[in-house]
């Protein structure tokens, strides 16, 4: 008889704090000197706070490819479905030699185990989005993507990518780096072997979360659940992973973030002073109405949670999707 060799009480493999979180990043953002002119494009947060939590895998598509630094700039010339990649002095074609490269850069990084990657902003190699495309006629068009970019997204649609440029909004950065410690969390579940009771748990642990971001997905992963028995295991994680990393792309709201915190509420509000209970639902309205950052009326519903004992709250990912000393909370 096969009998699970985990303590009854002890974490769950996915709520490690051990994990470890690889990065793909643009090598310039950590003032690697790769750019077309020597020089870097250091970001300083990322070289200072998501340091302290990430491994990073530098990558810089151009310098890999051969062409040193400095070196001429290229660009992306022609149609934006299907650009091609330039040098802009001499007019050598390099679209042929960057995709080949690509591919297989992309496939040794998804062997890396990576949570998620940083790209450079309106790099023609890098860019994730309105990267300039010169069709010859009049104004170039910011509708391309950079061919390694377009490469990394189209082989791992589930992967969290962002811009450098992109973190500096609040509600982007908080976005993104939920995504990728909540991708970290959902590989690990599903490198653990996971049974149905710890698929279950992942995705109890992770409600107020889901609903946060997409009501209609968590209920869509809730049906998905339901049909967890009898299915090839395998099969199953993949079409739960694709949905629950669908539901978190969705931007949380102000008000689905309202909906959340009333819900949580509920849980202990009967055991509340009408003081207490007026001070709380009023931070919470004031936080709807953008008067008080996220993290004060979650700092209260901390408080009210430790006081009273409230372990499926306690348990929620939704208080702490990330770790507080990147104080995103603190701004959204």
């Amino acid at each position: 008889m096969v009998t699970d060799a985990r303590e009854p009480h002890s974490p769950p493999a996915w709520r490690s704090p051990d994990l470890e979180i690889k990065i793909g990043i643009s090598s310039c953002l950590l003032g690697e000197a790769v750019r077309y002119d020597g020089g870097h494009q250091k970001d300083a947060y990322v070289t200072g706070p998501l340091s302290r939590h990430f491994t990073w895998v530098p990558v810089c598509p151009e310098m890999e490819l051969g062409l040193g630094a400095p070196r001429e700039t290229l660009r992306l010339v022609g149609d934006a479905a299907a650009p091609r990649l330039v040098a802009t002095q001499s007019g050598t074609d390099l679209t042929q030699a960057m995709d080949t490269y690509a591919r297989a850069r992309v496939g040794a990084l998804g062997r890396l185990g990576l949570s998620g990657y940083i790209l450079k902003r309106a790099s023609p190699s890098c860019g994730m989005e309105r990267v300039k495309v010169y069709t010859g006629a009049g104004m170039p068009s910011r509708s391309g993507t950079g061919l390694f970019a377009r490469r990394l997204m189209a082989a791992y649609p589930l992967l969290p990518v962002e811009e450098e440029g992109r973190l500096s909004d609040a509600r982007l950065r908080d976005n993104f780096i939920t995504r990728v410690f909540a991708y970290r969390r959902l590989r690990a579940l599903i490198e653990s072997g996971a049974k149905a009771r710890d698929i279950v748990g992942f995705h109890t642990a992770h409600k107020f979360l889901l609903l946060a971001h997409s009501p209609v997905d968590y209920a869509q992963l809730g049906r998905l659940l339901g049909n967890l028995k009898g299915q090839p295991r395998a099969d199953w994680l993949a079409r739960y992973g694709e949905g629950f990393m669908r539901a978190l792309g969705v931007s949380a709201t102000p008000r689905k973030h309202v909906n959340v915190l009333q819900h949580i509420m509920g849980f202990f509000k009967e055991r509340l002073s009408t003081g207490e209970k007026k001070e709380l639902g009023d931070l919470i309205s004031d936080f709807g109405r953008g008067l008080v950052p996220l993290v004060v009326p979650i700092t209260l519903i901390n408080h009210y949670v430790a006081r009273f004992g409230v372990a499926y709250i306690a348990d929620q990912i939704y208080l702490s999707p990330h770790p507080k000393e990147l104080m995103l909370r603190n701004h959204v």
